[in-house]
């Protein structure tokens, strides 16, 4: 049966502002306080998903969670109406109040880990949510988008959802960022690639003293044991510490893999060649791809500065891959210089293409940090839910929904005012019955 890589961008949600709270994260520090466009932050990623699905991939949409959290504050011991609840937070907890309002779900490939049946012991799609404990706005998450995953994949014969992993700093976990696959087809058996930034058990091995490691070697064999992954199958290699320091707070900041192509920058790894010995072992007789980048061509700050590694690697054809990158990649010399001498060189990359997600650079997400890669045969397409795969018609609708809903300008000011909560859920409300997802948002329940 015929497999496909679906993916599933996570649509920018109308609270999207550049509040500065990803420590670890340059670019989300370096354009804190300015104002942001919720609308355009859509609009570019709905224009990204209707170009992947023009080109013949499979493109479908998750929608962002509700924000402000005022659950969440209520928790926290804020009292009163949903409008006293918001005043008093953002008076008196302006840094908390913000990180509830935070649209980070947008990067749908920090929302889980997805193993495809191929790879299962049960033969069973497996979601684990991402437990996001580094950062309490992005640790909030886990309960909604659990929630939307089980209402696009609710066919118990065809998929399995597992709880998010223990919170705490021991099994963080960071889902598909720090995740990636190899295979011959995407309906044959692959291996599976864990990358981590430290073992939490162990402080004598290596690991960042700058900034947080956020994917814990114990998560990512966690998440492996349950998606009954084989062992043999499955290798896990720590990001080096020296380019988490430098701002690659996800492995996908760094390295970005596809079928049988592995694209990376050399200082990516530690051990680099026991890594890349490791995927070759459990790959098998075929031979893959490694396409390094070399640091003297482009340095470690040239790929954080324009997310060169955060694009998607896609499959166009048989053999044919292209590298769909940020509109940064062509405004760094280094980078445009290197990116044109790769699709010459004997690798299945053979295309470049830039889109403009400049509103998610700007908070630190590329185009990959914008989709959550899922394989599905024909057969579990089929059980997903409909209404969320992109066609002209949905685009269109989602474009008119965002432009009715969503505002022009938003600053960390404007995240104070009631009203948003409202437009947001007004917004939210509309989405779910044009993506036919039922009742998951907190103020639905």
């Amino acid at each position: 049966m015929q497999a496909f890589e679906v993916n599933f961008d996570g649509l920018v949600g109308p609270t999207h502002n550049y509040a500065g709270l990803s420590v670890g994260n340059v670019a989300s520090l370096k354009n804190a306080d300015q104002a942001s466009s919720p609308k355009q932050g859509a609009l570019q990623g709905l224009a990204k998903m209707k170009a992947l699905s023009d080109m013949g991939l499979k493109q479908a949409v998750l929608p962002p969670l509700e924000r402000p959290d005022v659950y969440v504050l209520r928790q926290l011991g804020f009292t009163g109406s949903d409008a006293e609840v918001i005043k008093q937070a953002a008076e008196q907890a302006p840094a908390v109040y913000a990180a509830t309002c935070s649209a980070s779900s947008m990067w749908t490939a920090n929302a889980c880990t997805v193993s495809p049946s191929a790879d299962a012991a049960d033969g069973k799609v497996h979601f684990t949510a991402a437990n996001l404990s580094n950062k309490f706005h992005r640790s909030i998450e886990s309960p909604t988008t659990s929630r939307v995953l089980s209402a696009i994949f609710a066919d118990e014969k065809y998929f399995a959802h597992h709880q998010p992993l223990p919170l705490g700093d021991h099994f963080g976990d960071e889902g598909a960022a720090n995740h990636t696959r190899f295979c011959n087809a995407y309906n044959s058996a692959g291996v599976e690639f864990f990358v981590f930034g430290k073992y939490a058990f162990d402080n004598n091995k290596p690991a960042p003293v700058k900034y947080p490691a956020r994917q814990t070697y114990e998560a990512s064999q966690a998440i492996a044991r349950l998606h009954q992954l084989n062992p043999n199958k499955t290798v896990y290699a720590q990001q080096h510490p020296d380019v988490i320091d430098a701002g690659v707070f996800h492995n996908d900041v760094i390295s970005v893999g596809n079928q049988d192509c592995l694209f990376y920058h050399e200082n990516a790894f530690l051990n680099t060649e026991q890594v890349l010995n490791d995927l070759q072992t459990a790959f098998g007789d075929q031979q893959l791809h490694f396409v390094k980048v070399p640091a003297e061509a482009v340095s470690v700050e040239d790929a954080v500065n324009s997310y060169l590694f955060n694009s998607q690697l896609v499959t166009l054809s048989p053999g044919h891959m292209a590298i769909i990158a940020p509109g940064e990649c062509q405004e760094n010399d280094n980078v445009r210089q290197y990116l044109e001498a790769v699709v010459a060189q004997d690798n299945p990359i053979k295309e470049v293409k830039i889109y403009d997600v400049k509103q998610s650079m700007r908070n630190g997400g590329g185009p990959a940090c914008l989709r959550q890669r899922v394989v599905l045969n024909e057969s579990e397409i089929a059980a997903a839910n409909q209404s969320v795969f992109i066609t002209d018609e949905l685009y269109a609708t989602l474009s008119a929904w965002v432009e009715k809903h969503y505002r022009d300008s938003l600053t960390e000011k404007d995240l104070a005012d009631p009203q948003l909560l409202v437009e947001s859920r007004t917004a939210l409300d509309e989405l779910t019955k044009i993506l036919n997802l039922g009742s998951v948002y907190p103020f639905q329940l």
